[in-house]
């Protein structure tokens, strides 16, 4: 299995032992030592943590497994089961009929920062104490470089909860007068999705903030002609305004 790549967070130790992270690579933990699981155990375990109510045992043989005949994907399943029903001393898949469900045992890292995304967003909770290590992990792709069409849905849904959260982070921490962590913040959604604009507006109200003109002036430009290259149309009007103001008092 691969290591994790420098910057990567650490697993966080709980009161449950078992620890599925789903963010930036796969891996597997358990009482804080990583695990090496075959590919095919690896597949069944994300698959589960993403279905949440379990999937039927069919189901779950045609998603991971397409292109193999239905007798040859329900052994890779029973062999993906065998390797991974328990891990150690963790029971990780509940059998419940047909239905094979993740346990809730296993902690799992995407359940844990969708509810730091959806807090951030809402406003429900102050600004972090560490807003580097939270911007890092917001920053995680779901299982990138993973091929599977089950993962596409998923993986949309991550996007626009961390680039909400991004933005929401970038915005408050721009209110409180922490510019360095807010632009942080701001460029981490800006290259998650380079088109949209909420981010960009923030990056210039910041510097506009520091007093730095030209480089709120130079970000616009910039964005100006990337929107004129991928889709020819022009910033909104609320961007637009917040220049021409900007260029009224310079």
């Amino acid at each position: 299995m691969r290591e994790p790549a420098a910057g990567r967070k650490v697993v966080h130790v709980n009161s449950k032992s078992a620890h599925l992270e789903l963010l930036g690579v796969f891996e597997f933990a358990h009482d804080g030592s990583r695990i090496p699981l075959p590919l095919g155990t690896q597949r069944l375990l994300a698959l589960l943590a993403l279905q949440k109510h379990g999937v039927y045992r069919g189901a779950a043989a045609e998603q991971l497994w397409p292109d193999c005949t239905p007798s040859r994907a329900a052994a890779n399943l029973r062999s993906a089961l065998c390797q991974g029903r328990r891990i150690r001393s963790v029971a990780v898949i509940d059998s419940v009929g047909r239905r094979l469900r993740l346990s809730p045992s296993v902690d799992v890292d995407l359940y844990r920062m969708r509810k730091t995304a959806q807090e951030i967003t809402a406003g429900l909770s102050p600004l972090p104490a560490d807003c580097e290590a939270v911007v890092n992990e917001l920053n995680q792709e779901l299982l990138p470089g993973w091929p599977d069409d089950w993962l596409i849905l998923e993986r949309e849904h991550w996007e626009q909860a961390r680039l909400h959260a991004l933005e929401s982070l970038a915005h408050q921490l721009q209110t409180a007068k922490q510019y360095l962590p807010a632009l942080q913040a701001a460029t981490t959604a800006i290259a998650i999705n380079p088109i949209r604009e909420t981010a960009h507006r923030i990056v210039i109200e910041v510097h506009v903030a520091e007093g730095n003109t030209a480089c709120a002036l130079k970000h616009y430009h910039n964005y100006q002609e990337l929107l004129q290259q991928e889709l020819e149309v022009s910033p909104s009007q609320q961007m637009n305004q917040l220049v021409q103001d900007l260029i009224t008092t310079t």
